[in-house]
């Protein structure tokens, strides 16, 4: 029978070897050539992006319905599988890792937009569609999708499994708020819907933000029901260069609490992260702290945010500012901005890049972001820095080279104090990246006792412990 092994302070199933062969053959007559069992496969299943090691499924199966995710589920907790749900693998943290064996589901065929309530200003959609995909299909209604993590192939069920943001939070929020309803197969192959589509309720546990960020752990997520807004009158992208980066994270702070003046997006560059920019995207931006600015609204309260928001930087030290209103303009900024990541892997080549983040109250950013870079400088390491300023969350994409350990140790070293900086100014370990296998060290520091009351919740929804196993908690 399958066996619990410890992987730090957490109890992980094991997946037992003839159990998983004798599903797999179930499955296999059920499925088809659904169900895959080639190497390259498995181990496209795995995680790939950072230094986390690479734990291929056992099997990868497509799935197209959430009658096949009920079945499933009944078959692989009656054999002890483990079950890993899989978007676009576009995670950071070892989500889609598979420690204990078991078996991928891919939901790239269930990608359909199910029903669009115009007047409500929502839609439902399954969990293999792309939000590219998503507003791409919502083009001619008028209305969008605005969640933005960065990487256009997201997909909507991986993103609310991670409680993703990105560059558009400032304004429109995150998945917490975006999410109206989840439906999902539970561990005993019951079908939860966990709200209906009023805006608010007061009826009873709010069971959409449990699942929304439990990363596959508590349930398998079929359907969606998301917020939609209507596409602003005008949109105003700008980019403002500092000689400090303190003066580029005191503008933000300030502006935010003066109201936003409009602000969608407002992104930190730090002047290494601007240097890989200009190398990978063929653009010649001045190597200097920098802010990526978008302003949503009319075309009177978009240039009025641009003249409030312009006069606000000067007093903090801005070098210049340069606003795009023609699309193709803007597109292309933001376009350099989501490549962040691939930037520094162009940048520094033949080197690994381990991407992580934090996210700290907003008038603590310049605060964690200056201690951040004096670190980097310490240490010596190659760490650009790009953050949602907005709302106090940054990254560093961290180059090394994975297989040096003085090098991993020296890395390990600045993550942990890192996220304790984070942690020390009241935020978080993860803005939006999510725990996955990377931060689960992180969670007891962050949530004290919470961490038992979030392990008595998968025990109690998962207790054969086969969705997602070793995530989390």
């Amino acid at each position: 029978m399958a066996e619990a092994h410890a992987v730090g302070n957490n109890a992980v199933l094991q997946g037992d070897p003839v159990a998983i062969s004798t599903a797999l053959g179930i499955l296999k007559q059920r499925f088809g050539d659904k169900l895959q069992t080639g190497e390259a496969l498995r181990r496209q299943h795995g995680h790939t992006l950072t230094w986390i090691e690479n734990q291929p499924p056992d099997a990868v199966l497509f799935v197209e319905s959430a009658a096949e995710v009920i079945d499933i589920v009944g078959i692989a907790a009656a054999h002890r599988v483990p079950l890993i749900p899989f978007g676009a693998g576009t995670s950071l943290e070892g989500h889609v890792n598979a420690p204990a064996g078991g078996i991928s589901l891919d939901f790239s065929r269930m990608n359909r937009l199910l029903r669009v309530n115009e007047r409500d200003l929502d839609c439902v959609v399954e969990p293999g569609i792309s939000r590219a995909e998503l507003n791409a299909q919502l083009r001619d209604t008028g209305l969008f999708f605005p969640v933005d993590p960065g990487a256009e192939t997201a997909t909507l069920g991986g993103m609310a499994s991670t409680r993703a943001s990105g560059t558009n939070a400032v304004r429109y929020g995150t998945m917490r708020e975006n999410v109206l309803n989840v439906t999902a197969v539970m561990a005993d192959g019951s079908v939860v819907r966990t709200a209906r589509r009023a805006r608010k309720s007061a009826a009873g546990y709010d069971l959409t933000r449990l699942l929304v960020g439990a990363e596959g752990t508590l349930g398998i997520i079929t359907e969606l029901t998301v917020r939609l807004y209507g596409v602003p009158e005008v949109i105003l992208a700008a980019v403002c260069r500092f000689g400090s980066l303190e003066g580029a994270c005191n503008t933000v702070i300030q502006a935010i609490q003066l109201g936003g003046f409009g602000l969608a997006r407002v992104e930190l560059i730090d002047e290494m992260q601007i240097r890989a920019i200009n190398v990978h995207s063929k653009l010649s931006l001045a190597e200097a702290p920098t802010l990526f600015l978008e302003f949503h609204g009319s075309k009177a309260s978009a240039e009025d945010g641009i003249a409030q928001f312009k006069a606000l930087a000067e007093t903090e030290g801005a070098i210049d500012y340069q606003w795009a209103e023609a699309e193709a303009d803007r597109r292309r900024l933001w376009k350099a901005r989501h490549e962040a990541y691939f930037a520094v892997k162009t940048t520094w080549p033949g080197k690994d890049v381990l991407a992580t983040d934090v996210c700290v109250p907003i008038s603590r950013l310049a605060d964690c972001v200056l201690s951040t870079q004096a670190d980097i400088a310490a240490t010596g390491l190659i760490a650009p820095i790009a953050g949602h300023a907005g709302d106090g969350n940054f990254h560093c994409s961290v180059v090394l080279d994975a297989s040096n350990a003085a090098e991993r140790e020296t890395v390990e070293g600045f993550l942990k104090r890192l996220a304790e900086r984070a942690l020390d100014m009241d935020g978080t370990c993860t803005g939006e990246h999510g725990v996955g296998q990377g931060k689960m060290a992180y969670m007891a520091a962050e949530h004290g006792a919470g961490v038992e009351v979030m392990r008595q919740i998968k025990r109690t929804l998962d207790p054969l412990g086969i969705f997602n196993p070793g995530k989390i908690v």
